[in-house]
């Protein structure tokens, strides 16, 4: 019961604008083409990518998810930040049963010379009665450092992507 935060940090030669734009605004173009073995589309269910937009993850069928959808909660253009929830899934035994809700927090901030320092905070609500095992969260950390170093060599190949 109750919460588990986990927060992880990833070191990109990107700046942090170039991944914000990237991961955050435009995520629903360029994830499906970098992440195509997995992610087949990402659709805006309602809104259009500001504070309570509904976003559905379509993946491919080798996911063991159909899809996903997430709402974002926050949405900071000058700061770098987003923090967005995980609201619904298709996956039979999925996390998201033992869970009231996932949220997650990211944001952005300048490291040495051009680079930056990509800010993760997951915090995983228990409905009451049930326990979250650090085995179950390993995943999805798993998952998300492998999305920031596919869009990090994308950037990295493509200097004047999103400047």
């Amino acid at each position: 019961m109750g919460i588990t935060k986990i927060s992880q940090k990833f070191i990109t030669q990107v700046t942090p604008e170039r991944m914000f734009k990237a991961l955050i605004l435009d995520a629903h173009n360029l994830c499906p083409k970098l992440m195509f073995s997995s992610i087949k589309s990402i659709e805006f269910l309602e809104g259009e990518g500001e504070v309570g937009t509904i976003k559905q993850i379509n993946f491919t069928e080798a996911s063991p998810m159909r899809y996903a959808k997430h709402r974002i909660d926050a949405l900071d253009k000058e700061n770098l930040m987003c923090r967005y929830t995980f609201i619904e899934s298709d996956a039979a035994e999925h996390l998201l049963d033992k869970l009231e809700y996932i949220t997650y927090d990211v944001r952005f901030e300048g490291y040495g010379r051009g680079g930056c320092i990509c800010h993760l905070t997951s915090e995983y609500k228990a409905k009451d009665g049930t326990q979250i095992k650090e085995e179950d969260i390993e995943l999805g950390k798993d998952r998300a450092i492998g999305m920031y170093e596919v869009l990090e060599a994308y950037l990295m190949a493509h200097p004047r992507a999103y400047t």
